[in-house]
């Protein structure tokens, strides 16, 4: 009998160690579960889409469309939106100046591309033409400017991009003031005195204006085309007038292939992702400061296969209750299609994992069987955001009596819920 109570007191006392420990385990299993879970409660929007140009078979291509809302001094009012956009020629990326169209908020249409003289090709040295290309232009609030940054691209006479000489491509940006419709020249932004910066590109890149005014530039740069590219986020200044190279963060690396280019940056609930474009996969990093970036991650599903994703690039949508990615990938019954470059997809993200929840996937364009890799995405008001694409097609492999116009799509997310990151920002 007395060992049954000895027996029974030892439970006892072990079951007051253990349950309470047990408990706090599971409380601590569904805390990390919900968190989780927070993200894979899609946010949930509606599509509209709608063809605003067309280009005939074997006529120029308008590529490379991107818009950044301008706010209207009547807070009453939706912003008006200006696109840029260029003339793809006919040779591989060989692209005319750019143009820059504008939709009014107060007549709700679209003007006519315009190109003005400011941003069309200059010439550089040996007589050869310079233009600037994968623009993305950015509203910055503070000085009530937007600023357009591509790359340098010299072409030769039968439109082939050369390399030719050192610093042969280098970033440059011009400046849009609303009050006079006006444009400023293209400009050079001046890199550091590195040979790591002979080929220096934020080009095709999302970009962020911070609460103070800097600039975040992401960056693909190397000693020429001729070695794998690494990825750096550049800080720089903005008096309304010049940029200026400030500070540069750390640099990430992959030795495959073309190495790391075309990143594109998004801030989401104070932190910062970078996505990444490689010849066989996309990648992911994250950062606290903007600048210094944790380690790449290849990108994939929640189911843990690869996204599919590849020599492409990926564009972000951020609201303040979901961050999303757009981007093209393998197995869609898309083979036809070069390097798989369309459909257009959009899928909610889980920013604590760095994955892309399947089931939230959307084809937002179709595909028509043209390419749809080019492309922009970007936050217009606190109930929409826009993502603006171009078709190209290859008429050689098309019969005659099936070709179609280019199109360049605008494709409008409605949010269900106010986008709070956007309210107050402008």
């Amino acid at each position: 009998m007395n060992q049954l109570k000895e027996n029974l007191m030892r439970s006892f006392k072990r079951s007051q160690f253990v349950l309470p420990f047990l408990t706090g385990v599971l409380l601590l299993l569904l805390a990390k579960t919900g968190s989780a879970a927070e993200y894979e409660q899609a946010l949930a929007y509606t599509i509209s889409q709608e063809v605003l140009l067309e280009s005939k078979p074997n006529e120029h291509t308008w590529f490379h469309p991107r818009v950044t809302a301008i706010p209207n001094s009547n807070t009453t009012q939706s912003p008006a939106v200006l696109m840029t956009l260029q003339k793809l020629l006919p040779v591989s990326d060989y692209f005319s100046g750019m143009s820059w169209m504008q939709f009014s908020s107060e007549t709700h249409q679209w003007s006519k591309p315009v190109a003005p003289p400011e941003l069309g090709w200059t010439k550089g040295t040996n007589d050869v033409d310079i233009a600037v290309a994968d623009v993305t232009p950015v509203w910055h609030a503070q000085q009530q400017k937007v600023i357009a940054v591509g790359t340098q691209v010299r072409y030769s006479k039968k439109g082939h991009q050369l390399d030719d000489e050192t610093r042969s491509h280098q970033t440059a940006y011009a400046i849009y003031d609303p009050v006079t419709r006006r444009w400023s020249p293209w400009t050079v932004l001046q890199m550091p005195e590195d040979e790591n910066y002979d080929y220096a590109c934020s080009a095709c890149a999302q970009w962020l204006v911070e609460s103070d005014g800097t600039l975040l530039l992401p960056f693909y740069h190397g000693k020429s085309s001729k070695t794998p590219f690494s990825v750096t986020v550049v800080r720089c200044t903005f008096d309304g007038t010049e940029i200026q190279f400030q500070s540069q963060g750390n640099t990430l690396q992959l030795n495959i292939k073309r190495g790391l280019y075309e990143p594109s940056l998004i801030k989401f609930q104070n932190r910062y992702f970078l996505t990444l474009r490689n010849d066989l996969k996309a990648y992911v990093s994250t950062s606290k400061d903007g600048m210094h970036f944790t380690p790449i991650k290849a990108w994939t599903f929640d189911d843990g296969t690869d996204l599919g994703s590849y020599n492409t690039q990926q564009h972000w949508i951020s609201h303040s209750d979901g961050l999303f990615l757009v981007y093209t990938r393998r197995g869609a019954n898309n083979d036809h299609v070069v390097r798989h470059r369309a459909p257009l997809f959009m899928a909610q993200i889980d920013p604590v994992r760095l994955i892309v929840l399947r089931n939230t996937e959307k084809i937002i364009v179709p595909e028509r069987g043209a390419l749809l890799g080019n492309f922009g995405a970007a936050e217009i008001n606190s109930h929409e955001s826009w993502v603006t694409v171009g078709e190209r097609r290859n008429y050689k492999k098309i019969p005659k009596d099936q070709w179609k116009s280019n199109s360049v799509f605008l494709v409008k997310i409605k949010w269900s819920k106010p986008n709070r990151a956007i309210i107050g920002r402008q």
